[in-house]
C-alpha cells in the first residue's frame, strides 16, 4: 500500500524501519508495507461424514482420495467478499445478511469456519445473536495442525518420522474430542523434561491456543454430523481474489483503487458481474440523462422518414489507361 493509506499502527511501524544498505534490501527486509484485507464467503454444501482416522490418514498421505471414499460434495452458490477499507465486522455482517436471505426461516444448519482470531469470533457471535440464529463455530483444523508442528520441535528433531508421528497422535486425539487431554499431556511432558526458554514457549503457545478455543474443537461431533472442519474455501479466496492481483511485483495501491479492484474481482468470482454491470448502466443512464427531464421521464423518440430527394442522374465512369469516358 502507499504509505499514506496504511493503518495507523502499520504506518508508524513502517516509518520506524531502517535499512542496513542504501542500494539493496538485506534478507528479511521489506521495501513496502501491506494492509490486511478482510475476506468472507458464504456457500452451501451437503453433509460429508468422516471419521478422525480418515482425517489423520489423509493428512499423512497428502492425497484427498487416499481413503477411497465417495466423491466429496462441492460448495454450491458460493459468494465472496473482500475489503481493504471496511472494518471486519462490516464484511462479516454483509455475509450474514446474505445467509439470512438464503435461509430466512433458519431451517438449515449454519456453520462458521474461523482461524481463531478473537475479534472475528466476537463479530460472528454478535451477528448470530442479532439474527437469533443458532450458529456452530468450527476452528480450522489446519491451523490446529500448524500449532502442533510448532510445538513438536520442543520434543523431537524437526523433519523426522518421530516428529510426524508425534503430531499425528495428538491430532487424532484432538479429532476424537480429547483436546483437553492433549493440552494437559503437553504441559506435563514439558515440565518433566525441564523445558525452558524457546522450547517451553512453543509448547505453552500451542497449549494456550487449544485451551482458549476449546468450545470450537468438538471435532468428533462435527465429523459425525458431516460438517466441514477446514477453511479451504476462504484460503482459496484469499489467493485468487486478493493475492493473485494485489500482490504482483511492483504494485503500489491506494486505498480507493485497491478497494475498487477487490470489489470488481469479488463480483466476478461470485458470478454477479453481469447483473452488476446492467445495474451500473441503468444508474448511469438515470444520472446522466433522465435527471434532465421532469419526473425522470424522457420524451419518446419520434422516427420520421427523411424528405424525399429529387431523382439524380447516375454516371458511369470507366478508367482505362489514360482515357476516361
Amino acid at each position: 500500500m502507499r504509505p499514506e493509506h496504511l493503518r495507523d499502527a502499520t504506518r508508524k511501524a513502517a516509518a520506524a524501519r531502517t535499512h542496513k544498505m542504501a542500494t539493496r534490501l538485506s534478507p528479511d527486509e521489506k521495501r513496502g508495507a501491506k494492509r490486511m484485507a478482510e475476506v468472507a464467503s458464504v456457500y452451501s454444501i451437503a453433509p460429508f461424514r468422516r471419521t478422525p482416522e480418515q482425517i489423520v490418514r489423509l493428512s499423512s498421505a497428502h492425497d484427498s482420495d487416499a481413503d477411497g471414499s465417495t466423491a466429496r460434495p462441492r460448495p454450491e452458490d458460493k459468494r465472496v467478499w473482500a475489503s481493504l477499507e471496511r472494518e471486519p465486522v462490516e464484511v462479516i455482517a454483509e455475509a450474514f445478511r446474505e445467509a439470512e436471505s438464503r435461509d430466512p426461516a433458519h431451517t438449515r444448519r449454519w456453520v462458521a469456519l474461523l482461524d481463531g482470531n478473537a475479534s472475528q469470533i466476537d463479530a460472528v457471535e454478535a451477528c448470530a445473536r442479532a439474527l437469533r440464529v443458532r450458529l456452530t463455530i468450527v476452528l480450522d483444523v489446519v491451523h490446529v495442525i500448524e500449532y502442533l508442528w510448532s510445538a513438536v520441535t520442543a520434543f523431537e528433531a524437526q523433519a523426522t518420522p518421530a516428529a510426524e508421528e508425534w503430531v499425528s497422535e495428538r491430532l487424532l486425539r484432538i479429532l476424537q474430542g480429547k483436546a483437553s487431554d492433549v493440552v494437559a499431556g503437553m504441559r506435563r511432558s514439558a515440565t518433566l523434561r525441564g523445558l525452558k526458554g524457546a522450547a517451553r514457549k512453543a509448547v505453552d503457545r500451542c497449549a494456550g491456543y487449544l485451551q482458549r478455543h476449546a468450545p470450537y474443537l468438538r471435532y468428533d461431533e462435527y465429523l459425525a454430523a458431516g460438517l466441514p472442519i477446514a477453511t479451504g474455501v476462504i484460503e482459496g479466496a484469499c489467493r485468487y481474489l486478493v493475492k493473485d492481483r494485489m500482490d504482483i511485483t511492483g504494485a503500489r495501491w491506494s486505498l480507493c483503487g485497491g478497494e475498487a479492484v477487490l470489489r470488481l474481482r469479488a463480483l466476478q468470482a461470485s458470478g454477479d458481474f453481469e447483473a452488476y454491470w446492467a445495474y451500473h448502466l441503468r444508474r448511469e443512464h438515470e444520472r446522466n440523462h433522465l435527471v434532465h427531464y421532469p419526473e425522470s421521464k424522457a420524451p419518446s423518440a419520434r422516427l420520421t422518414p427523411p424528405p424525399a430527394r429529387a431523382a439524380r442522374p447516375s454516371y458511369l465512369r470507366i478508367v482505362r489507361g489514360n482515357e476516361a469516358n
